[in-house]
């Protein structure tokens, strides 16, 4: 889909606008940045999100001035970055990233429905690592009306990927500068278990089997 709103303007031969393409990038993040206003200032906070089919959910505490803000917009954004790699060139003007990034425009609405309110806190649980809402108690009562739950109803989508090398001027070539891509990667390392485990405690299958 590609609307005014939507559309990529600069660098647009690297944008996406097939859904499948977008949520691609979506998933395999879990924080995003959401813009809201406040007295007038536009403020820009990261958050966990979890996304089922067209819809991306966010959570926090009730009074959570971010989520509460999105309540009396019109229309909202948020937008996924990974940064997969350095771009260094041999002029500092042309030195760049490749990434992929994403953003959704949409409608927020709270989630009051009972069942749908929890399996909104199961897919954000998820989406921060696979098999954990199996593995941990799940909200209680007191705890549930406690917890602000936002949908944003996705209606329009876009995306822009940076994969290549660097561009340097022609008559930048012979220069002696080292120029080329530094990759990127988000890594698991050694898990840190807290020192008051229950004895007996086993390790989290989802840990273990988790990768970023």
């Amino acid at each position: 889909m590609k609307n005014p709103v939507s559309k990529v303007v600069r660098g647009s031969k690297r944008a996406v606008y097939t859904k499948d393409e977008v949520y691609q990038i979506i998933d395999a993040h879990s924080i995003c940045h959401i813009p809201y206003l406040h007295e007038g200032i536009a403020i820009t906070i990261p958050t966990g999100y979890g996304r089922l089919a067209d819809t991306l959910y966010l959570h926090g505490a009730i009074s959570n001035r971010m989520l509460n803000g999105l309540l009396d917009q019109a229309k909202v954004s948020a937008t996924i970055t990974h940064l997969d790699g350095l771009v260094l060139a041999r002029s500092v003007f042309h030195h760049s990233f490749n990434y992929r990034s994403a953003v959704v425009f949409g409608t927020a609405r709270l989630v009051d429905d009972p069942e749908e309110k929890m399996e909104a806190l199961k897919v954000i649980t998820e989406n921060i690592i696979p098999g954990r809402w199996e593995e941990a108690r799940l909200p209680n009562p007191v705890e549930m009306k406690r917890t602000l739950v936002l949908a944003i109803d996705i209606e329009e989508v876009s995306a822009k990927v940076r994969a290549e090398g660097v561009n340097d001027d022609e008559e930048d070539l012979t220069l002696t500068v080292w120029a080329g891509v530094l990759p990127l990667k988000l890594i698991k390392q050694t898990p840190i278990p807290e020192p008051n485990l229950a004895p007996g405690t086993e390790m989290s299958k989802a840990v273990l089997a988790y990768e970023p």
